[in-house]
């Protein structure tokens, strides 16, 4: 005899947690439903891996995977909000950007949390979300672009440069609250990095700099998507009621 199919939609409880328990193991994320509403945890870790592929041995966000699956979040009904786990050594810049980008463009609430660090390009993915946080030992190293392989000695190799450090700080800054000329001032300091120039900045200095919302942790950040995915839905409501009395 064959098995009855069930409808959409009817999975079983168990057929739930292992599909989180693969969502985990494939993207280091997990989806969760409480009453306040539908919560996506993506965590960014490890390496930022852009065109060329990372060491085998290196632990990496792939910007394949988390493009479509951020554009899918966007588009999902099923989804009321997500929160980000941040804890990133940095990576290919473009990359990094491109996931930023995506990220900070998003209507969906967004909460992000710096955990351990977010250096280099991370500082662009930690401030993305609607808000950000940071734990008290949470470190950012903030520094000027840096590029491996070939480099051509030529003026525009130069401009390039510059250019691609303008769009990172003009992004920090425009989803911060410190300002393009403070955010240099930091990629350029000589006083923190023994053979390099930048800044290493911890959780409440982050705060105090305007480079992060809010010192605090996984609770805080839950507590801020419930409030951010409340006042979104209060929205809708009021958003439905005009439309139906316009209608009527």
């Amino acid at each position: 005899m064959t098995e009855p199919t069930r409808p959409a939609g009817t999975e079983t409880e168990s057929e739930t947690q292992k599909d989180t328990v693969q969502g985990i193991l494939d993207f280091g994320s997990a989806l969760t439903r409480t009453p306040h509403g539908s919560v996506y945890c993506l965590t960014i870790i490890g390496q930022i891996e852009g065109h060329t592929t990372a060491a085998g041995n290196a632990k990496t966000t792939k910007y394949e995977h988390v493009l479509p699956l951020l554009a899918k979040l966007e588009e999902s009904e099923e989804i009321d909000g997500i929160l980000f786990l941040l804890n990133t050594v940095g990576g290919d810049v473009e990359a990094g950007l491109a996931i930023a980008e995506l990220i900070a463009g998003m209507t969906k609430p967004t909460v992000s949390i710096v955990l351990g660090g977010s250096h280099s390009i991370g500082v662009p993915l930690a401030v993305a979300a609607r808000r950000s946080f940071a734990v008290p030992s949470a470190a950012m190293t903030i520094h000027p672009v840096r590029m491996s392989g070939t480099v051509i000695a030529a003026p525009q190799t130069y401009h390039y440069f510059e250019r691609l450090q303008e769009r990172i700080v003009a992004f920090v800054s425009g989803h911060s609250q410190i300002s393009g000329a403070d955010f240099q001032a930091l990629m350029l300091k000589k006083d923190d990095m023994a053979a390099d120039v930048g800044s290493v900045v911890y959780g409440e200095e982050a705060v105090q700099l305007g480079l992060i919302d809010q010192v605090g942790g996984l609770s805080d950040g839950l507590q801020c998507l419930y409030r951010q995915i409340h006042e979104r839905r209060e929205k809708q409501g009021k958003r439905a009621e005009q439309d139906g009395s316009k209608i009527n």
